[in-house]
């Protein structure tokens, strides 16, 4: 098994500048990781994506901040949300053009958040995935899911704005529902083998820097649509695997994510990876696992800054 302690006390060499892109100081993982970057002796602001206006031209890339001069940045944090994906990812890679390092940079936050884009990735590198399907439309939705062996299954939608939902269908019934909620939205949907009757299976690994920081069992709640599976599910710790530890690493270095959560199938025969998440809340992984998450998301943001 993996066991999973503090890297020891953090030295630097000199305080940093790190800006954390979110939409507000006062979301929960963004609070922590500006606490944390302070307590280690850093100076920390949150700048909203939204506030930031971008320039290109002869002079090269520019940012203005309301309305001002965008403050000095030794490495960016993003915490870019789906509502705000398609401009946030606009302003992370417009800092890299300007020169200034990104935790996760847009290219791969952006690779991450296509769930089957990202599927093909991670298959392509030879790591494990579900059986999966994807199709244009609810249309013959009861022959995808056999494709995948039946319910349960993990129920996707895409769009192009990285909005999608996700549904876990259980039963006949909960894919009857599902069905109802779907027809006539026109949007791509992705259909993937979960568990049969085993929603204690389902792990998350936060993987930071190239290690497992923390590893969680995910219970998670079926027969609605919500933005993540973490809506209604329950988190404990877990004692991972060295095989699952390594397959985690693997899929975080395949969508070049510094930062990540990468949730698993724990079947029998080894883990199946099913969706890597760029932005994932450290609330849980802290709390279930008792580790400094955001401590060691700044650690990284540090070095990565000292150019190590």
């Amino acid at each position: 098994m993996l066991a999973f302690g503090g890297p020891g006390p953090y030295h630097f060499r000199r305080p940093m500048k790190i800006i954390v892109l979110s939409r507000s100081a006062r979301i929960h993982s963004t609070a922590r990781l500006v606490a944390a970057a302070r307590a280690a002796g850093h100076t920390a602001r949150v700048v909203d994506p939204l506030d930031v206006e971008l320039g290109l031209g002869a002079a090269g890339p520019t940012l203005r901040w309301r309305g001002g001069s965008f403050p000095a940045a030794d490495v960016v944090i993003p915490r870019i949300g789906v509502s705000i994906h398609q401009y946030g990812l606009s302003v992370v890679k417009q800092l890299e053009l300007a020169g200034v390092p990104a935790l996760n940079g847009a290219a791969a936050i952006e690779a991450s958040r296509h769930k089957m884009r990202s599927l093909q990735l991670l298959s392509a590198a030879g790591l494990p995935v579900p059986r999966t399907v994807m199709a244009s439309g609810p249309k013959g939705l009861a022959a995808l899911v056999e494709r995948v062996g039946g319910v349960p299954v993990l129920l996707k939608l895409l769009t192009t704005d990285g909005k999608g939902g996700v549904m876990v269908c259980e039963s006949l019934q909960s894919l009857e529902a599902a069905l109802e909620a779907v027809q006539g939205l026109g949007k791509d949907l992705v259909v993937q083998q979960y568990l049969r009757g085993g929603r204690g299976r389902d792990l998350r690994a936060i993987v930071v820097g190239g290690r497992v920081v923390a590893a969680l069992r995910r219970r998670a709640a079926a027969g609605r649509f919500g933005r993540s599976l973490r809506r209604g599910a329950r988190f404990d710790r877990v004692a991972l695997p060295a095989r699952h530890a390594r397959i985690a690493v693997e899929a975080a270095g395949v969508l070049a994510l510094r930062v990540c959560a990468v949730d698993m199938l724990d079947e029998k025969e080894g883990p199946l990876v099913f969706e890597v998440n760029a932005s994932p809340s450290i609330r849980e992984a802290e709390a279930a696992c008792e580790v400094d998450v955001a401590a060691r998301v700044v650690a990284c943001a540090a070095s990565l800054a000292r150019g190590e």
